[in-house]
């Protein structure tokens, strides 16, 4: 019995492998999607993101029905912000800031409310939260030794946003030596020109970053994984 399903795919077949691949699920944070939040108050349409979650609710129990690993991803920084460097500080309308008072507690602050992931997409008792200060999940964390030490070599990639996290994580990811595989519409941006080029960027030049399928392709071959257990 084969441990590997492959996922139709663009550019190409993509290898889910058993034992080896694991699903990131990146920066499902309140403050980037609920209404009122941080990523509102810059002028966004948070529904771009919204759409995402049921999918993405779909996707992840497929994960765990298949004994996937799963790992969340919040983006935040300490509460004294002595790692957020002033080029990012800086950034963003002077009212809203990183750090500044939000509807859900100070923006991106790590323990307050709007840092945490939105209920529906809650971890449960077992499943790694990284808490990163960059855009990359790779940066400043140990992401990388928990996915050697578990012998993960092919990564899902979900969540948002797909321009700015999604894409420096992927491509963390690949100059690492991970396979990835973008789920199309596991992933959000809040600018609907900025999501289509950015998932034709990944699979662009015979896959450069990586793969991309939608989450109808790759649930039924978590599925078959799953049955192969």
């Amino acid at each position: 019995m084969s441990d590997t399903v492959q996922v139709l795919a663009e550019p190409s077949p993509f290898p889910l492998i058993a034992g080896k691949t694991a699903l990131i699920v990146i920066d499902m944070q309140r403050d980037f999607l609920l209404p009122g939040g941080f990523g509102e108050s810059l002028g966004n349409d948070v529904g771009q993101l919204l759409a995402v979650v049921p999918p993405l609710q779909a996707l992840i129990e497929a994960a765990r029905a298949a004994g996937i690993l799963v790992i969340h991803t919040r983006e935040g920084h300490e509460p004294d912000l002595s790692d957020c460097p002033p080029a990012k500080l800086n950034r963003g309308a002077p009212s809203k800031r990183i750090g500044d008072p939000g509807k859900y507690g100070r923006i991106l602050i790590r323990g307050e409310y709007g840092h945490d992931i939105i209920d529906e997409l809650a971890p449960v008792d077992g499943e790694i939260v990284i808490d990163k200060p960059g855009k990359g999940a790779f940066y400043a964390t140990g992401l990388h030794g928990i996915l050697a030490d578990a012998g993960i070599t092919q990564l899902l990639m979900t969540g948002v946003t797909t321009e700015v996290c999604v894409h420096t994580t992927t491509r963390e990811a690949n100059d690492r030596g991970y396979e990835c595989l973008v789920v199309s519409d596991c992933v959000g941006s809040y600018f609907p020109d900025f999501q289509k080029i950015g998932l034709e960027m990944i699979a662009a030049q015979g896959g450069i970053f990586g793969w991309v399928a939608d989450s109808a392709t790759v649930i039924p071959a978590l599925e078959a994984l799953g049955d192969q257990r």
